[in-house]
């Protein structure tokens, strides 16, 4: 029980898919405009990844590997993913269309998010049996959904804020993203 809620913490803030491995940045700095619009692309992804994972851990550990078609891994789990954010987007538009509407391109963009490519990669490569993979995807999510909630927080509490014009915009936006990246760089020092 330990060794599994080491792997979801250590998902979650020792390996943060955006801040420590620099996974997901396209769709991190795009809808981190809003907290609401970020919470509900944070579930998404949570949604997406936890399942992918689930997914992914099936297909290889009773198809893929035991007809030692591994090398296929990639191409299938894109295809996994792609099908995964096809639901998700129909769902969204059903039943939750202002959302659907702020999300825009970046509800799509999660099909070629690479960190929901990169947590089915990671979970085949570390050997994780079902519920670990489960679990990694989990943690890796929520770290996910943490790093952009934070981050539309914090642009949203700027907003307000006097400071230079070329600073405006992207630019705080990355210096934001990299003082978050620095700032997570201290969990690193954590012996779980």
């Amino acid at each position: 029980m330990v060794e599994l809620i080491v792997i979801v913490i250590t998902a979650a803030f020792l390996n943060n898919v955006v801040l420590s491995q620099f996974l997901g940045i396209c769709s991190f700095l795009g809808v981190s405009n809003k907290t609401d619009v970020a919470v509900g692309m944070g579930g998404a992804v949570v949604f997406v990844i936890t399942i992918a994972s689930a997914v992914a851990s099936l297909l290889y550990d009773f198809i893929l590997d035991p007809l030692k078609l591994g090398y296929l891994d990639t191409i299938v789990f894109i295809l996994v993913i792609a099908a995964l954010v096809q639901l998700v987007e129909m769902f969204f538009k059903k039943s939750v269309p202002s959302l659907y509407n702020a999300l825009g391109i970046y509800l799509p963009l999660i099909t070629t998010n690479c960190a929901v490519l990169g947590v089915a990669l990671n979970n085949v490569t570390a050997g994780y049996n079902f519920v670990q993979s489960v679990l990694c995807g989990f943690g890796t999510a929520a770290g996910y959904m943490l790093a952009i909630v934070m981050l539309a927080g914090i642009r949203e509490r700027c907003e307000g804020c006097d400071y230079l014009e070329s600073f405006k915009g992207v630019p705080m936006v990355c210096i934001t993203a990299g003082l978050m990246a620095i700032a997570y760089m201290g969990f690193s020092g954590l012996n779980i």
